[in-house]
């Protein structure tokens, strides 16, 4: 490689790198906790549920029950399970009866409780799980700008990966096995920079893939939509498969009895090993009332397998099917193949935890360049007003993206104490937390005492979160286990194992002096 290459690619890996940092660090820390988000909300709850996607509801007896409470008559009805916990998703349109009173003819979403029907609104229900899965695409700040933000640094991300491959293709292999943590303290973090990134380096370029993919799809198809479509975006969406089609609501009562519960057992027995995941029930109680049933095959099966069945319930007759066996397109596959590997959803616990440790990996390669960057311009020849910007720099960097670890623990703690918390307390706690925290560093002016505060205090506070579960809700680990109840044992196994882990590497921890 020639030295104009070389320079290109190592300016663009090492500002795309500096410039998304900070929020690079969010994403990746967020995100690694959030491949157990269903966890976290069991454990918060203090509600252990089975392993399964399906939709385990008697449909008949909840339809009822909602019928008396928001009266269903002539509305649109999708029941989901979003994630794998106590409680499905609901959100009903308003009823296309426009004589109907005002208030029947509002939409609404909540979530049901499927063994009470007790409804939770999105703000009764928010959790620490939903707060840092959101966290992780930046959807705290107001929309689109959060999810914009995120978008494009997934994008400068894949930037940097991209540059930092072309830096080191021609050593890629010798820097791969080299660690000299006894050299001068650029040697160290150059090392460390190299040889983690190359390990995370499939991980890391998925998901900047994915990530972007998610985030900015919008602005990708934009033109799309212009040129091909006259901008027609409802068109877009149906031709994508994001939308259902649409019946027409006739404003006549249905003459014969429905039950929900058959449909959702007879599309089931369609296929084996076939996940009930989606009901949509539309102009419900109507004469020309039509009830779609989807689900999916288990991902051991067929990585990407989704059926469906829609039925018109005035004759019971079958008006539309896909067979998830036979009937893949490559539609389906893109989006449903980009979605599991992004949420590592196919591979059980195994994938969830290499995927977590590969996020925290991540992590430190982003701490790591950061490093590099400024022992590198800590030279005796430059001024020093640059020397004390650069350090400025960093120690900010630095107090915003360490201290995410005790505030994460702290907010466990808090939200298993004072639960059930609403979403201002959690935002209260983290991101209150956060600000206070982040600042105290700043001013401490000290980079050495932040990295060893933010391990020991991470470390305390997660070895006080399955003693603090015990004492608030009766469930010790040991109890969890033996009562089979492993989403809240896991929780809290996993912080001992990683507040040991942070515990250890605190103390081995040994202060190196820069060389200039």
């Amino acid at each position: 490689m020639n030295n104009r290459h070389y320079n290109i690619y190592f300016h663009t890996h090492t500002v795309s790198g500096i410039v998304i940092s900070v929020v690079l660090f969010v994403i990746f820390f967020a995100g690694s906790f959030s491949f157990f988000r269903d966890e976290i909300v069991n454990w918060e709850r203090s509600e252990s549920t089975p392993q399964t996607r399906e939709l385990q509801l008697n449909f008949n007896d909840a339809l009822q029950y909602l019928d008396k409470k928001y009266v269903l008559h002539g509305r649109n009805i999708t029941i989901s399970k979003p994630s794998i916990e106590n409680r499905v998703a609901v959100y009903m349109e308003g009823t296309k009866d426009k004589l109907a009173p005002k208030k029947q003819q509002a939409g609404d979403f909540f979530y049901l409780d499927t063994k009470n029907y007790k409804t939770h609104t999105y703000e009764a229900s928010y959790s620490l799980g939903e707060l840092l899965y959101r966290l992780h695409f930046l959807a705290q700040i107001p929309y689109p700008v959060g999810y914009y933000l995120s978008g494009f640094t997934a994008l400068f991300f894949l930037f940097a990966i991209i540059t930092g491959v072309l830096l080191h293709w021609n050593k890629i292999v010798s820097n791969f096995y080299m660690f000299r943590p006894k050299e001068k303290l650029k040697t160290l973090w150059t090392d460390a920079h190299t040889a983690l990134g190359m390990i995370g380096l499939p991980f890391q370029f998925v998901y900047a893939v994915t990530g972007a993919f998610f985030m900015i799809k919008l602005l990708i198809v934009a033109p799309a939509v212009m040129a091909l479509y006259k901008g027609d975006q409802d068109k877009l969406y149906k031709e994508l498969e994001y939308t259902d089609a649409d019946y027409k609501f006739e404003n006549k009562k249905l003459a014969n009895p429905f039950d929900i519960n058959e449909l959702v057992s007879k599309t089931k027995k369609n296929w084996a090993d076939f996940e009930i995941t989606r009901v949509f029930i539309q102009n419900y109680g109507d004469a020309n009332m039509h009830v779609l049933v989807e689900g999916e095959l288990l991902s051991h099966k067929k990585f990407t397998g989704i059926g469906k069945v829609v039925y018109r319930i005035a004759d019971g007759k079958e008006i539309a099917k896909k067979d998830p066996v036979a009937q893949t397109s490559y539609l389906d596959v893109v989006k449903n193949v980009l979605y599991r590997i992004h949420f590592g959803d196919y591979g059980g616990y195994a994938l969830k935890i290499v995927s977590f440790l590969l996020g925290i990996i991540t992590c430190f390669v982003i701490i790591s360049g950061v490093m590099i960057w400024l022992v590198a311009r800590q030279k005796n020849n430059m001024p020093e007003k640059k020397r004390r910007f650069n350090n400025a720099v960093v120690r900010i960097y630095l107090a915003i993206c360490l201290s995410m670890y005790p505030i994460t623990a702290l907010a466990f703690i808090g939200s298993k104490i004072f639960y059930p918390l609403s979403q201002s307390g959690l935002y209260a706690i983290y991101f209150g937390g956060w600000l206070i925290l982040a600042i105290f560093f700043i001013l401490k002016k000290d980079d050495a005492f932040t990295n060893k505060f933010c391990l020991i205090s991470g470390s305390i506070l997660g070895f006080l979160i399955p003693i603090t579960n015990g004492i608030v809700s009766g469930n010790w680990f040991w109890t969890s286990f033996l009562e089979n109840k492993f989403q809240i044992f896991f929780i809290d196994v996993f912080w001992i194992f990683l507040a040991a882990i942070s515990l250890y590497t605190a103390y081995h921890l040994k202060p190196k002096k820069a060389v200039a």
